[in-house]
C-alpha cells in the first residue's frame, strides 16, 4: 500500500511539473508578440518532417508525435520521418516531399543524427536554414523543433534558437530536452516512448494555438 502511494505521489508531482511548464510557456507568450503561422482550414495539411523522432522510434503505431498531434488539433498531420537521416539528406528530399503533400505548415525536427555523427554545427545550421528557405518560398509556415545534444546535461543545441529568431518563426526548444531527461518518458537515451511523444505533441499543439494556426 505504501509503495502504491509513493508511485502515485511521484506520478502526480511529475504531472504537475509538466502542467506548470505548459502554463508558464503560455504565460510567457502573453507578454510579447508570438510569431504567427497561417490559419489552418479543415482540409489543410501539416507536414511533420524529420528523422526517427518524427517517425516514432520507441513507440508503437499510432503513438508517434505526428499521429497524436493530428488527434489533438483535428487536422491531417503527415509524417515524413526517416530514421537515421542527417540534415543534408533531409535537404535533398524536402522539395519532393513538399510537392507530394502541399502542406500549409511544416514542423521541422532534424539535427540529432548530425550531432551523433559529429557533423560540424555550422553545416547543420546551414542545412536547416536552407530547408526553411525552401518551405517559406512556397508560402509554407514553419515551426522549428530543437533537439538536445547527445551528451549528459547537454541541453538543446543553441543554433536552433538562433535560427528561429533570425527567421521569426515559432520555436519549440524545451519539450524534447525535458522528455529525454526523464526515464519515464523515453524508450532509450535518444528516443521518447509513447508517453514522451504525447507530451511533445501536446507542446506542439500549444505552439500552433499560440501562433494562430488553430
Amino acid at each position: 500500500m505504501e509503495r502504491q502511494y509513493l508511485m502515485w505521489s511521484t506520478h502526480l508531482r511529475r504531472s504537475c511539473a509538466w502542467l506548470c511548464l505548459v502554463a508558464l510557456a503560455a504565460l510567457s507568450g502573453c507578454s510579447e508578440q508570438y510569431p504567427s503561422l497561417p490559419r489552418l482550414d479543415a482540409a489543410d495539411v501539416v507536414l511533420a518532417f524529420g528523422d526517427s523522432l518524427t517517425y516514432g522510434t520507441g513507440a508503437r503505431s499510432g503513438e508517434s508525435y505526428p499521429e497524436v498531434l493530428s488527434e489533438l488539433i483535428g487536422r491531417t498531420v503527415v509524417s515524413e520521418g526517416v530514421p537515421g537521416e542527417r540534415t543534408a539528406e533531409g535537404l535533398e528530399r524536402l522539395a519532393d516531399v513538399l510537392d507530394m503533400h502541399q502542406p500549409r505548415i511544416m514542423l521541422l525536427c532534424l539535427g540529432g543524427n548530425d550531432m551523433l555523427r559529429k557533423v560540424d554545427s555550422s553545416e547543420t545550421e546551414s542545412n536547416l536554414r536552407q530547408m526553411i528557405d525552401t518551405a517559406t518560398a512556397r508560402g509554407i509556415g514553419v515551426v522549428l523543433i530543437g533537439v538536445p545534444k547527445p551528451a549528459l546535461l547537454g541541453g538543446t543545441a543553441q543554433f536552433y534558437e538562433r535560427i528561429a529568431e533570425d527567421y521569426a518563426i515559432p520555436y519549440e526548444g524545451k519539450a524534447l530536452n525535458e522528455i529525454l531527461k526523464d526515464n519515464d518518458y523515453k524508450s532509450d537515451p535518444i528516443h521518447p516512448n509513447a508517453r514522451g511523444y504525447r507530451l511533445l505533441a501536446t507542446a506542439l499543439a500549444e505552439v500552433l494555438s499560440r501562433s494562430g494556426a488553430i
